[in-house]
């Protein structure tokens, strides 16, 4: 969705290199997410670690996660300043009310479900546009359907 519409994208392979101490802690903060917030609880070693258990910390959960990389959800998506200011001239899927400080270098969200991408990319791919599965996200007019 986001190489639709027009951006390039970077891809971490956090399975394969894990994650570094200071990424994962830029990346929860930026995202104004907790790590318990950031789990993968499926399809993950949380619950046999014991991470589904509420009285569980989140230094705990942050430690297994750069034990255990699989244990933080995805895709979490950045988007850099500049980015934003260039599709003001766009006239296709802009955003409105985008919760992203002007003062801040990127946006960055979970975007889980995948079509929560949308809430942050300016500029939208060209409608009509469905996930994977065929589930329509973009009308033929560029407006949102999910």
């Amino acid at each position: 969705m986001i190489k639709a519409a027009g951006y390039e994208v970077q891809v971490i392979e956090y399975l394969r290199v894990g994650w570094e101490r200071e990424q994962l802690t830029y990346l929860l903060n930026a995202a104004n997410l907790n790590p318990r917030q950031a789990l993968r609880t499926t399809k993950s070693p949380a619950a046999e670690l014991g991470l589904l258990d509420e009285t569980v910390s989140n230094e705990i959960i942050f430690e297994l996660m750069l034990e255990h990389p699989v244990l933080v959800n995805r895709p979490i998506v950045c988007i850099p300043e500049g980015e934003h200011e260039k599709a003001v001239s766009l006239p296709l899927g802009r955003v409105e009310g985008n919760s992203y400080s002007d003062n801040a270098k990127e946006t960055v969200k979970l975007c889980r479900p995948s079509e929560a991408v949308l809430d942050i990319l300016p500029v939208w791919p060209q409608g009509p546009f469905a996930k994977e599965d065929g589930t329509p996200l973009i009308d033929q007019d560029g407006k949102r359907v999910i």
